[in-house]
C-alpha cells in the first residue's frame, strides 16, 4: 500500500506527485531517521511545477506501480521543489556536479542516510536511449552498489562531502565580515572589467544573435552587465546589448502577448522550451527598450499577478487539449484562439526574492520609460509582499500559496532581491517606508541571519547561496542594496560591506562572465565616482525627472520626491536629503555628497549630468 505524504503540501510541484504510486516524503529529517532504520538510501528528486522534463519524467517512471514498488521496496523516496527549497537544490546540485556537467532539472540525486550524495544524474528514461540507461537500469544499479559495495559508496559520498563543505567554507571565509570593519576587498581593475565586453563579443553567435549555441538563453544578468559597461561610455557593449534584446524580442523566444520563454532549444531562437519564468521576464524588464518592456509588464500584468498584486512563480509548458497533455500548443495558437482552451496552468507560488527581482525590474522600467502603471505595478506587489510574507521588518516567509505557508526557510535571495526592489520602488516613489524597510532587510543580510537545513547541517553540505545564469544572485543585490544605502546614508560601511560581497564573485567573474556578470556590474559602479542626484519636484511630469532618468549610468543613485517626501526622507535618517525642501522643482548633483549648485530647469541639470 503507498504512503505518499504530498497531498497536504503548499507547493503546487510537490501536489502534483500526491497520486504517484510512491511513497514520497518531503525533504526532512525523519525521512532520513527512516532510511537509517531501514538502512537504505535515500533517492530525493528536484523539480519545479512548470518543468515540462519534470512532467514527462513522472508521466513515465513515477506513475508506473512497478517503478513505484521497486522505489517503496528500495529506498526512501523524497521529493524537493527547488523553487520552494534553493538551498538543497543548490547543495544537491553541487554534489551532482561531480557526476555530469549536464545539470538540470528533473534532478535524480540518491543519498546516504547521513545526506551525502552517492550518484546524481537529471532526467533518465523508461527505456534506454543512446548511452542515456533507463531509469529501471540506473535504480538497480545504485541497489546493488548498496548492497554488494557498501564501503565504495560510503567512501564516495564522504569525498563529495568533504569537497563540498571545503568549498563552501573557502567561501564563507572570503565573505566574512561584510557587516564588520577592515580593509575593503581588491576589486578587480575597471579596464579588467570592461574587457569582460570583448569576451562576450567573441562568444556572440553573429548569425542569429545571443551567445553560444543550441539552447539559447536569455540571460538577463548578462544583458544588464552589458547595459552597465554601455552606460559606462562602451559603445561595443551597447550595441552588443541592443542585438541580443532584437533577437530576443524578434524570435520565438518572445511570445505574442509579450512573455518570454525560459529558453529556445534552437540556435536560432526557434522552438521554446515553453514555460515562462517570472525571474526571466523581471529581469529584462531592466535592460529592455520601451516596447519590449511593455509587452513583458502586460504579460505579468495579465498572467502571473495574483488579485493581492503579488507575482506567481511561473507559466507551465504544458496545457491540456482534448484531455491530453501536450507542450506548446497553446503558445502556438494565434492570440485570439487561444481564449477556446483553458491556458497553460500556473505554478502559483509566491517566491519573495523573485517577486523582489520583479519589483526592482518593473520600478527601474517605469521610470526609465516613464510608464506609471509599471510603477503601479511594482507598488502592488511590494504592498502584497509586505502584507505577508514580511513581519516586524524581518522577511519571515519564503514561499506561500493558496493553500497556506512554506516552512522553508527564507535565504539570501529573499532578503536581497526584496531589498534591492523595495529601495529601487522608493527611489522613483519618493516614498521613505519603503527604504526604511529596505535598509532593516540589508541589515539583516549582512549580519547572515539565515536558517540551515538540519539534513545539510548535519552532513556538512550546506554550500550557501550558488552564481547563477539565470538571474540576479541574492548576494549581489544585497551588495547592490548596500552600496545604494551608502549614497542615501552617509554610511560608508554600506560601501564596504558591498565590496566584500562581490570581490570574489566579480574577480572570477572576469574570466567566467557567465554565472558572475551581475557581480562584475556592482564592481564596476563601485568603482566609478559616486554621484548622488536628487529631483526635487511636486509636478510629476516635470522635465527635471525626465532628465535625470535618461542619464542613469554605474555609480549613480537617483532620487525622484517631492518637498514634503524630502522631508520624510531626511527624518529617517538618509542624510542625502537634508535641506533639499526648500526649492521646487530642483535638481541636485552630487559626487560624493560634494553638491554643485541646484539645477531648475532640464536643461540646467542635463549639462551637470553630462
Amino acid at each position: 500500500m503507498t504512503d505518499n505524504r504530498l497531498g497536504s503540501a503548499v507547493s503546487p510541484y510537490l501536489r502534483q506527485h500526491a497520486a504517484n504510486p510512491v511513497d514520497w516524503r518531503e525533504w526532512e529529517p525523519e525521512a532520513f531517521a527512516e532510511a537509517r532504520d531501514r538502512g537504505v538510501p535515500v533517492m530525493v528528486s528536484v523539480g519545479y511545477a512548470t518543468c515540462h522534463w519534470c512532467h514527462v519524467m513522472a508521466r513515465e517512471s513515477f506513475s508506473d506501480p512497478e517503478v513505484g514498488a521497486l522505489l517503496r521496496q528500495g529506498v526512501v523516496s523524497v521529493k524537493v521543489d527547488r523553487e520552494e527549497r534553493p538551498d538543497v537544490d543548490a547543495s544537491l546540485m553541487a554534489a551532482a556536479s561531480a557526476f555530469t556537467q549536464q545539470l538540470g532539472w528533473p534532478l535524480t540525486t540518491f543519498l546516504t542516510p547521513d545526506g551525502h550524495v552517492f550518484f546524481a544524474g537529471t532526467y533518465f528514461p523508461p527505456t534506454p536511449v543512446g548511452q542515456v540507461p533507463a531509469f529501471r537500469q540506473i535504480l538497480a544499479a545504485v541497489l546493488d552498489a548498496w548492497t554488494e559495495r557498501r564501503h565504495e559508496v560510503d567512501a564516495n559520498a564522504s569525498a563529495i562531502a568533504t569537497a563540498i563543505r571545503q568549498r563552501a567554507e573557502a567561501d564563507a571565509t572570503a565573505r566574512s565580515g561584510a557587516a564588520g570593519g577592515g580593509a575593503e576587498p581588491r576589486l578587480p581593475a575597471v579596464d579588467s572589467i570592461r574587457a569582460v565586453t570583448g569576451l562576450l563579443t567573441q562568444a556572440e553567435d553573429t548569425t542569429y544573435g545571443g551567445f553560444g549555441g543550441a539552447p539559447k538563453f536569455p540571460s538577463a544578468p548578462l544583458l544588464e552587465f552589458l547595459s552597465d559597461v554601455a552606460a559606462d561610455g562602451d559603445d561595443q557593449a551597447g550595441a552588443l546589448l541592443d542585438r541580443s534584446l532584437s533577437a530576443i524580442r524578434s524570435t520565438e523566444l518572445t511570445d505574442v502577448d509579450g512573455g518570454v520563454f525560459r529558453y529556445a532549444t534552437k540556435r536560432d531562437w526557434s522552438v521554446p522550451h515553453y514555460e515562462r519564468m517570472l525571474y526571466d521576464n523581471a529581469g529584462l524588464l531592466a535592460v529592455a527598450g520601451a516596447d519590449q518592456a511593455r509587452g513583458i509588464a502586460d504579460f505579468l500584468r495579465d498572467t502571473l499577478r495574483r488579485p493581492d498584486g503579488a507575482f506567481v512563480a511561473a507559466q507551465d509548458s504544458e496545457s491540456t487539449i482534448e484531455g491530453q497533455r501536450v507542450e506548446g500548443e497553446w503558445y502556438r495558437l494565434p492570440l485570439d484562439e487561444r481564449g477556446r482552451l483553458d491556458p497553460p496552468p500556473l505554478d502559483d507560488q509566491v517566491l519573495t526574492g523573485w517577486n523582489g527581482l520583479a519589483i526592482r525590474g518593473l520600478a527601474v522600467a517605469g521610470a526609465r520609460h516613464a510608464d506609471d502603471e509599471m510603477i503601479a505595478l511594482a507598488r502592488g506587489a511590494a504592498d502584497a509582499l509586505l502584507a505577508t510574507h514580511v513581519e516586524d521588518g524581518h522577511v519571515t516567509v519564503r514561499s506561500s500559496t493558496p493553500r497556506g505557508v512554506s516552512s522553508a526557510p527564507p535565504t539570501i535571495e529573499d532578503v536581497g532581491l526584496l531589498a534591492e526592489g523595495l529601495l529601487e520602488l522608493a527611489l522613483v516613489t519618493g516614498e521613505v517606508s519603503y527604504a526604511v524597510t529596505a535598509r532593516g532587510l540589508v541589515d539583516d543580510g549582512l549580519a547572515g541571519r539565515f536558517e540551515v537545513d538540519p539534513v545539510l547541517a548535519a552532513a556538512g553540505t550546506a554550500t550557501g547561496e550558488q552564481p547563477q545564469t539565470a538571474m540576479r544572485s541574492g548576494t549581489v543585490a544585497l551588495a547592490a542594496a548596500s552600496a545604494g544605502l551608502a549614497a542615501l546614508t552617509g554610511d560608508a560601511t554600506y560601501r564596504a560591506a558591498a565590496a566584500r560581497l562581490v570581490a570574489d564573485r566579480a574577480a572570477t567573474g572576469t574570466e567566467q562572465p557567465l554565472g558572475h556578470a551581475d557581480a562584475l556590474g556592482v564592481a564596476l559602479a563601485l568603482q566609478r565616482p559616486s554621484r548622488e542626484v536628487v529631483v526635487v519636484a511636486s509636478d510629476p511630469t516635470d522635465p527635471l525627472r525626465t532628465t535625470a532618468c535618461d542619464a542613469r549610468r554605474p555609480g549613480t543613485v537617483l532620487a525622484l520626491v517631492t518637498p514634503d517626501q524630502a522631508v520624510a526622507w531626511t527624518e529617517a535618517g538618509f542624510e542625502l536629503f537634508e535641506g533639499r525642501d526648500t526649492l521646487d522643482p530642483a535638481g541636485y548633483v552630487c559626487h560624493d555628497r560634494v553638491c554643485a549648485l541646484p539645477a531648475r530647469t532640464g536643461n540646467e541639470l542635463g549639462a551637470q549630468l553630462a
